[in-house]
């Protein structure tokens, strides 16, 4: 799969690090294909496992098939850069392939578009990304050409996407397109949450209902520990949802979303 105009060659689940898995997990997922990787620029916490995983592939003389992506989320420009160059020294890298500004509901501050213009006219970036839940926020930036990638909330529950974004973002240069909590948080997992009689689903469905939309190029998972890694991996095994899958998953998420479609 390649990520839009960014022309970064990826697999389809993308892998976050702050779930606690271990770094075999990570190690694993890459020799699947599954190469995206993501880390918070502030480089704490759980993001050690993803790292050791890193220097592991790189030992191995494959980091060049990695893809590696660093989330910032200080909306400061003095404050991320020194979140950036901490990271880059701790992943031993002289550059990431995407930095990833989020959260955001409107475009962001102008300081925080400097720190991402000026660390990729220095060369220690190479695409800039943009997280938010403004669905209508992301075509309007597209016509800018200021961001290569664009990750948005898509699940069975939350499809607001299909209307507000995916129509507009295709075409020849059209930028790389992510999801994120295809789970909804873990609610399309529970059994109280179902409609009556249905049986919960499971990560794997959540996670093909994602990719069975040709608009989504990578849908992120996490997983805190190397069985559920395993487990997220055989979402590539099955392929998209047939269509009796799909109206089941549907008819979930209309019932979680709990009001009438508009």
């Amino acid at each position: 799969m390649v990520l839009g105009r960014s022309g970064l060659k990826v697999g389809r689940l993308g892998i976050s690090s702050s779930y606690g898995a271990p770094a075999i997990a990570f190690e694993e997922a890459f020799e699947k294909g599954c190469n995206y990787f993501v880390l918070g620029s502030f480089m704490k916490g759980r993001s050690k496992e993803m790292i050791q995983a890193i220097h592991q592939i790189r030992k191995k003389r494959e980091g060049d098939k990695l893809v590696v992506c660093m989330m910032e989320y200080t909306h400061s420009n003095l404050i991320g850069k020194g979140h950036f160059y901490k990271g880059l020294k701790a992943l031993g890298l002289d550059r990431v392939d995407v930095l990833m500004l989020g959260y955001y509901t409107s475009r962001p501050r102008r300081q925080v578009m400097d720190l991402g213009l000026e660390l990729k006219e220095k060369g220690v970036v190479n695409h800039l990304a943009l997280s938010g839940h403004n669905r209508k926020l992301f075509p309007k930036l597209k016509e800018e050409g200021l961001f290569d990638i664009f990750q948005v909330r898509y699940n069975a529950v939350n499809v607001g996407a299909e209307k507000d974004l995916f129509p507009f973002v295709g075409g020849e240069d059209r930028p790389g397109i992510i999801s994120f909590t295809a789970t909804r948080w873990g609610q399309l997992l529970k059994e109280n949450k179902m409609p009556s009689g249905e049986m919960p689903l499971s990560a794997k469905d959540c996670y093909r209902f994602v990719l069975s939309n040709p608009a989504v190029d990578i849908c992120m998972t996490g997983a805190r520990s190397l069985e559920m890694m395993r487990e997220n991996l055989e979402t590539l095994e099955r392929g998209p949802l047939s269509p009796e899958e799909m109206e089941r998953i549907r008819r979930i998420g209309d019932h979680l979303y709990g009001k009438p479609r508009s």
